[in-house]
């Protein structure tokens, strides 16, 4: 599954692309969209002096909800520091701001994997009234500089803990997310959360997490006010469903999402035996590889479920997630 359309929509409002000369017309109403197309960055035009523009609109404090697309569209593998410096340093303009999606690009501007992210925890110390934060790209998503195993740990050790009270979602997209991230995660105090979707993704592009780094979360001593809780695209779904079986976490939430994976018989079928599927509202499993005989099994513990875009092991040619590269 390419991602291949911007969005749309964002927390709630319709997406417009920032004009300058326009200004802000709708702040409060509108989810406003900055990024560079290819022919305005050959003329010169960066993402930092394009935020400019809007932290100097008098309407800024006004925006609540803002949209991050493509910001170097010539070097699209450029990292993101210098925009995320920007926004951290722009949240005295930027008063009224609520959600953040951080990495509105298609796979035609930049590859899912490609796409090089940095440390984003300087937005969560910016924004403290931040509910929604959304990030697409895995690639340096911990924003090291470091190159040696121990040097990476010392640094993000360093950081310490996440902390934010009000922060309600947060979705991390990734054809490959890194266990440091999933740890930094896990380890959270976000005692508002809602919301917590995790693209795991595929080993090959740098998913390497393991059940153990998403123990807490799993044991339910996470996040008290989790109601929906994502491991999607994940390529040891049978692994994860059937720790998640008899997880403590199941009894609280009321959405489990296990899709984009490669969920088959083995995983359903532990679900279904653990018997805690009744307390769901919803189980989104949709592109999976679970048979017919136990989607029925499924349907059979009462959870409205969602088991769309069934795939066949023998035409794939074997299982596969459906976002990595």
């Amino acid at each position: 599954m390419a991602i291949s359309e911007h969005i749309e929509e964002f927390a709630g409002r319709p997406v417009r692309d920032f004009d300058p000369d326009e200004g802000l017309t709708d702040p409060a109403k509108t989810a406003y969209r900055l990024a560079l197309t290819y022919d305005a960055a050959e003329d010169g035009a960066t993402m930092n002096a394009l935020l400019d523009r809007m932290l100097e609109d008098p309407a800024c404090g006004q925006v609540e909800a803002l949209v991050i697309g493509n910001w170097n569209p010539i070097e699209n593998e450029s990292g993101a520091a210098e925009i995320i410096a920007a926004l951290a340093a722009g949240s005295d303009r930027l008063t009224g701001l609520k959600a953040l999606f951080f990495g509105d690009i298609t796979y035609d501007e930049c590859e899912i994997s490609w796409i090089r992210q940095t440390d984003v925890t300087p937005i969560l110390e910016a924004y403290p009234h931040l509910e929604h934060l959304r990030v697409r790209g895995g690639a340096d998503v911990e924003g090291v500089s470091a190159t040696t195993p121990s040097e990476v740990a010392e640094q993000l050790r360093a950081r310490g803990e996440i902390h934010h009270g009000g922060l309600k979602t947060l979705i991390f997209e990734s054809g490959g997310l890194p266990k440091s991230i999933v740890r930094s995660v896990s380890a959270a105090e976000l005692p508002n959360l809602e919301h917590l979707e995790l693209w795991l993704g595929s080993g090959y592009y740098g998913g390497d997490a393991t059940i153990d780094d998403l123990a807490p979360i799993l044991s339910g001593t996470a996040f008290p006010r989790l109601k929906y809780l994502g491991l999607r695209d994940c390529e040891w779904a049978d692994a994860l469903a059937t720790a998640l079986a008899d997880a403590p976490i199941l009894r609280r939430i009321e959405t489990l999402d296990l899709s984009l994976g490669n969920l088959g018989d083995e995983g359903a079928v532990a679900l279904i035996s653990g018997g805690n599927l009744s307390g769901l509202k919803r189980l989104d499993i949709h592109h999976h590889y679970v048979s017919a005989e136990v989607i029925d099994g499924l349907k059979d513990t009462g959870v409205d479920l969602n088991a769309e875009d069934a795939r066949d092991e023998s035409d794939d040619d074997g299982r596969y997630i459906a976002v990595s590269e």
